[in-house]
Order: structure tokens, then sequence, then C-alpha cells
């Protein structure tokens, strides 16, 4: 795959949702478009670039000449917190007041002098307002759907479900009486699914619940942009992707991960660690407690433990008896963040308990390493569910938390049978996930076409 020719850079301007977990994958996709030659303006809201700054100091935000930060308001009240913002609040204020300044951004790119011709947009599939900014000015515009495909097809599915009267839900009833477990077996592109297995975010009672509108229509006004990238690969997500294309009749998808893996043949040894996205700052002292343990044994006897600041106010220690740390020393250990893909390519690593959002799925595929899930919300759900019943590599816990039932699930992963073969499937996932990113793979031919094509596509 050659570079582009660096006497005329494209110059790619990317706009990513704005939480951790939604910059990650658009940092990745950044660098990757950079070692290829693109000029790269990376937006953030200003609140995250504070953030930036208080985690990483001013350097963080400083970029290359031909990699530089820009920001746009996000309408929310000014705050200083090192927190997650409110998630339904921040999604209605993105929706109503990014469009003007993301437009005013990008006319005064285009205006300069000192960067090239804005070549084309690519925005996150949750920043549909890009799309309408981008057609007006005449630039090309990519959405990128950062969380899975399948959650993307229960999203759009959204205008049916109202249609059918299924939702909003009548009453809280349908938490108790059964409904969640109720088969949905009309949606294409999600086998053998229940109500409970679509994203958290269709259960409502309330028709005019910010969430369920906000991640429906965003879903749709993905289908309005020239192209969809993905972070996944065919094999993987093959039902759900074959769907987009089939049932709504959207031919333009380019699978390109995971992007880590992408990664290993296009970015220089050097720059890997370069242009840090994290709004956290990561705790290296849990490599040193790792090192000290036994292959395939944490999360059992030994557990790492990663409490986040904004999730748990007061640190590490916050709503912990205060004997917890004495109890736990010899065989725990808490901090509040961590470079997590690094932590889960430890040795000593044997299961991953974690929420299920899409950066750990990928990651944890990056690493064969199986999972425990315990979803939250949005599309961990659904996650949740292919990742149990379809790529066969972990089991969920019951949500009616129970100590014993717990010990016995971890001692099932680590020691049992069934354990086991969640290792060997994860492990199997990996090596299709690398052959997908190797040079001559799906996901490697995806991103040149993605490069050659999507980027350059006129309208």
């Amino acid at each position: 795959m050659g570079s582009v020719e660096t006497t005329k850079k494209p110059h790619a301007v990317l706009v990513p949702y704005p939480s951790q977990g939604h910059v990650t994958p658009l940092m990745r996709l950044a660098k990757l478009l950079h070692a290829k030659g693109f000029h790269v303006t990376f937006v953030n809201t200003e609140f995250n670039h504070k953030r930036l700054i208080r985690s990483k100091g001013p350097e963080s935000v400083k970029g290359f000449d031909d990699f530089r930060f820009e920001t746009i308001p996000d309408g929310m009240p000014p705050s200083d917190k090192d927190a997650t913002q409110d998630v339904p609040r921040l999604c209605d204020s993105v929706r109503k007041n990014c469009l003007v300044p993301f437009k005013e951004l990008l006319i005064k790119l285009i205006s300069s002098s000192e960067v090239p011709p804005v070549s084309c947009v690519i925005s996150d599939g949750v920043m549909s307002f890009s799309i309408k900014a981008a057609e007006d000015l005449g630039i090309p515009e990519v959405q990128f759907w950062t969380a899975s495909a399948c959650s993307f097809i229960g999203y759009l599915h959204y205008r049916e479900l109202i249609r059918r009267g299924i939702f909003p839900f009548k009453n809280d009833d349908y938490l108790t009486d059964g409904t969640l477990d109720k088969p949905v077996d009309w949606i294409c592109g999600m086998s053998n699914v229940k109500f409970k297995d679509l994203p958290s975010f269709l259960r409502t009672t309330d028709p005019n619940h910010i969430m369920f509108d906000f991640m429906g229509e965003e879903a749709q006004n993905c289908l309005k942009a020239p192209a969809i990238i993905f972070n996944a690969f065919d094999e993987f997500e093959k039902e759900a992707l074959e769907a987009v294309i089939s049932k709504f009749n959207f031919p333009n998808i380019y699978t390109i991960g995971p992007l880590k893996l992408l990664a290993r043949h296009i970015i220089p040894e050097s720059q890997v660690n370069s242009l840090n996205s994290s709004l956290w700052k990561p705790d290296s002292k849990v490599f040193e407690w790792l090192d000290q343990k036994a292959p395939n044994s944490v999360v059992y006897q030994q557990f790492l433990w990663i409490v986040r600041p904004d999730v748990v106010q007061g640190g590490e220690s916050a709503m912990l008896p205060e004997d917890f740390l004495e109890e736990i020393q010899d065989r725990g250990f808490l901090i509040s963040w961590c470079a997590q893909e690094k932590v889960l390519e430890h040795s000593a690593v044997g299961v991953f308990l974690t929420h299920c959002g899409w950066n750990s799925m990928m990651e944890t595929i990056c690493a064969g390493v199986p999972v425990i899930y315990w979803p939250f919300f949005a599309d961990q759900q659904t996650n949740c569910h292919y990742s149990c019943e379809k790529w066969g590599i972990g089991m969920e816990i019951n949500h009616d938390v129970k100590r014993d039932e717990v010990a016995e699930l971890v001692r099932k992963m680590i020691v049992g049978e069934e354990g086991e073969k969640m290792r060997f499937n994860a492990k199997e996932w990996k090596k299709k996930a690398e052959e997908a990113t190797e040079v001559g793979g799906s996901s490697y031919i995806n991103f040149d076409k993605f490069i050659n094509g999507a980027l350059h596509y006129q309208g």
C-alpha cells in the first residue's frame, strides 16, 4: 500500500463525539491517516481539550506541523471537572449547537494559507451535523460508527419498533413481566436475539427520551453520508454488515479494524506512542504488579481493579470499607486508570471482566483474552449477546449479583473446561483479526480502498 504523495497532502478533518470511548478510535484513525501522508486536523470540544491538557500537559495538544488540534464549543455550561459529561444532556446539546461552530471552523481551515485545502471530513457516527456542514461546503464526508455493526443494525430499526407499537413501552412492567426475554425474529442482521439483547437506549417508557431518539436518528443519519467505516473485520460481524448492505441498500461500508492491529503495518514504531488521546493519566505501577503474577492467574485469586475517577467520586478507595485495601493487599490491586490494551496483552491476565464497550471488545480480541461480561448500557447488551452466543469468548454475570455465583463463574473461566474453550476461541479470533489486518488482508485492503475511494468522493 503506497503512501499518499506528500507534495500535495490531502487534509482530513476528524471530529469525535466528546467521550473517551469515541476519542480513542478517532485518534487511532487520525494517526493511521497521518502515517499515510495526510495532513490531519483533530477537532475536540473545548471541554475535552482542557482535559487533555490537564491529563498530559500542554505538549499533548501541540501536535506537529501536519497534525493539528482545533476545538469547538459543545454548548454545555462551563466546567473544569475531570469527568465524562452528562450523556443525555451532552447528546442533546451537540446536535443542537455544534453545526454552526463546526462549519465556521471548516471555513476557517479552507481559507487558511497555513494548511492544505480540506479534502475530507471524517465524523463520529453520532456527530452527524458534520454531514450537513461538509455538504454545504462541498467537502467529501465519511461517518465512523465507533460502536459495533450489530448495535448499528439495532438502532437502525428504532423507527420500526415505534411503528409496530413496541417502543416506547407503556409502563415499567416490561422490566419484570418477561417482555425482555421475548424473541425478536424480524430484525434483519440480528438472529436469535431477544428484546434484552437490543441496545439499552431502546428500552424506555418515555416517547421523548433523549437517548432513544438521539441514537436512532443518528444511526439513520449515517445512511445519508457517502460512506461509513467500522472498527471491525468482515468475518467478525459478517451478518450485521451484510444486512446494512442488503436491507438498507448501503453498499459503501469499509471494515478497517481492529485499528490497533492495522497500525502495525502503517504507523512507524517511533510514532506509535505519540499523540496519546487518554483523558485520564494512566498509572504505570500496574505493570510492576502484573510482572509478579503467574500466567493466566489475574482475576482469580489475584485481581486488578480499575476504578475510574469520574465513576466513583473520591478515587479508588471511595465507597469501600476502611479495611478493604488492607484485606486485599496480597491478592488485589486498585488504580484509577491504566493502559488497558497493554494490560490485556500481559501474560498474567487470565480473564477480562468488562462492561462490554466496543473498544474493550476489540482490545480483548487483539489480545486473545476470554471475557466475563457485565453490560451497563448503550450497545453493551448487544455486544454481550454476540460475544456469548456467536463469538463464544465469554460468559455474562447474573445482574442479581451473588458472591458465590461470581466466584463460580470466575472459577469456570480460569480453570474450567468452558473457560478453556472460550480461551481457545478468543485466540482463534485473535488469529483471524491478525489475518484481516495483515498486508493483503480484508481490513488492510479496505483501508486502501477507503483512502483512495471514499475520501475522494465528490457526491
